[in-house]
């Protein structure tokens, strides 16, 4: 396989019909908050900081791909295409097992038949029969990509499945490093992305939601080896969300990390100066979706590495 670039030029994005908190995942997900507003002013709030939040990277001149939700059936996550599509360069689409009853209509066939046309799709790979036998991969939620270095991060939790990671890697190519992650209470964390993210010369991480030390070490290693300078994140940092975020590039080239006003104003100015020291920043106004619904940017974005098909 040839070497994946990092950095995805277009993103994939779903305006969401029927946003709201959803009891399903709030079991795993210790990020949501339960005390919503009645559900239209909430979700009329919430199709405002997503159309903002286009707009923020659309004046950064990065590519936007803008799918609606449908009404019926009603799917509150819709707003996060990350967790159920990955696209990758050599023209595969891959969708995943969703933990979530409720999220498992999230999978589109309207948006794989849009990209199917649109783009050069040579294979498709469907993870999501093992929903059948309860376990799951949850996408960009689960996983974190070193696609440069064919590295693929993961911590084990009810929604990341080892076996499907061990799949994946097979399957991708891929080297895996596999971890355990937990809060300060000794829950595990349900998402790798909540905690780290990877760029082209930097992550960031949360070393210490890893008690392992084996497990710490390795991940270390690896970031090293792979020329990543290491942004170390408090859990402080984590509970704005400080692991969710994305680096992408526009249409000229010039990268950008993604991340919330809430990201933003909880790093340090050793932090943002590592991060743009090699990229500008877009940050959003999405305190809606991170309370109500438990995720931030990243999980909004949904990378397209696939090749334009021509006019």
């Amino acid at each position: 396989m040839d070497k994946e670039s990092q950095c995805a030029d277009k993103i994939l994005m779903v305006r969401p019909a029927r946003f709201g908190y959803n009891l399903q995942t709030a079991k795993t997900n210790a990020f949501q908050n339960a005390e919503t507003s009645d559900d239209e002013s909430l979700n009329d709030l919430v199709k405002l900081e997503f159309d903002s939040f286009v707009k923020k990277l659309t004046e950064a001149d990065i590519q936007v791909i803008v799918a609606d939700d449908t009404e019926n059936p009603i799917k509150p996550d819709a707003i996060f295409p990350n967790n159920w599509l990955t696209t990758h360069s050599d023209g595969v689409m891959i969708t995943y097992p969703m933990f979530a009853h409720n999220r498992r209509s999230e999978r589109s066939e309207h948006i794989l038949l849009y990209l199917s046309r649109n783009f050069h799709v040579h294979q498709r790979y469907s993870f999501e029969f093992f929903e059948e036998e309860g376990k799951y991969l949850e996408g960009t939620g689960s996983m974190i990509l070193d696609r440069q270095h064919r590295i693929v991060y993961a911590c084990i939790s009810a929604r990341t499945s080892p076996e499907l990671l061990d799949r994946f890697a097979l399957l991708r190519n891929y080297k895996l490093v596999m971890f355990h992650a937990h809060d300060p209470s000794g829950i595990p964390v349900y998402h790798t992305n909540v905690i780290m993210a990877v760029g082209e010369t930097e992550a960031v991480i949360c070393l210490e939601c890893i008690e392992n030390e084996n497990e710490k070490n390795q991940i270390t290693e690896s970031l090293l080896n792979t020329g990543k300078k290491i942004v170390e994140l408090s859990w402080e940092q984590v509970l704005r969300f400080a692991g969710n975020m994305l680096q992408v590039k526009n249409k000229s080239g010039k990268r950008y990390w993604v991340m919330s006003e809430s990201v933003m104003h909880s790093l340090n100015e050793d932090q943002k100066k590592i991060l743009t020291g090699h990229s500008g920043i877009v940050n959003v106004g999405i305190p809606t979706i991170e309370k109500y619904g438990g995720g931030s940017a990243r999980c909004m974005m949904a990378e397209i590495f696939l090749e334009k098909r021509k006019a």
